[in-house]
């Protein structure tokens, strides 16, 4: 006499399909069975930690593209008039450019935050240049006008 397969059997069946289907998917497509999760950047204007890595971001850009007028309004926008004539006299005596501290372009970026006080937010930028050499610049912003107000490194 004739039985219907339990629950249990007829779900490993279905998976044990399932798993074969999407992997003859994945080599017919060329794609990977797992998907990586897609990539994130968030922030917010009202933050000075923000500010630190939109201004990185979009500078890094700007220089690598050769676009030295954004670059400047860059500078005019997220930098204090202070730390501007600071990084001219900087950038004069070093013959490199002040916000990274090199003559050349990173290929990458991180910042990270390495807290808040007396007013300030502070945070370490690690750029990474060609051959994965990295270097670390640590920057400054003021809480109350979302400014950076030091580089350094």
């Amino acid at each position: 006499m004739f039985t219907f397969p339990s629950k249990r059997a007829t779900s490993v069946a279905l998976a044990a399909t399932a798993g074969a289907a999407a992997l003859s998917f994945a080599l017919v497509t060329g794609t990977s069975a797992t998907a990586a999760p897609p990539q994130s950047v968030s922030g917010s204007p009202e933050g000075a930690f923000s500010r630190i890595a939109d201004f990185y971001g979009s500078y890094v850009d700007a220089v690598y593209d050769g676009d030295g007028s954004t670059a400047d309004r860059l500078r005019s926008f997220y930098l204090s008039p202070p730390l501007r004539q600071e990084l001219a006299r900087w950038e004069e005596a070093n013959h490199a450019n002040g916000v990274l501290r090199a003559q050349n372009v990173p290929l990458q970026w991180k910042v990270t935050s390495t807290g808040s006080g007396t007013g300030k937010t502070n945070a370490t930028v690690t750029l990474t240049w060609g051959g994965g050499d990295t270097t670390q610049v640590h920057v400054q912003a003021d809480l109350k006008t979302k400014k950076i107000t030091s580089i350094t490194g």
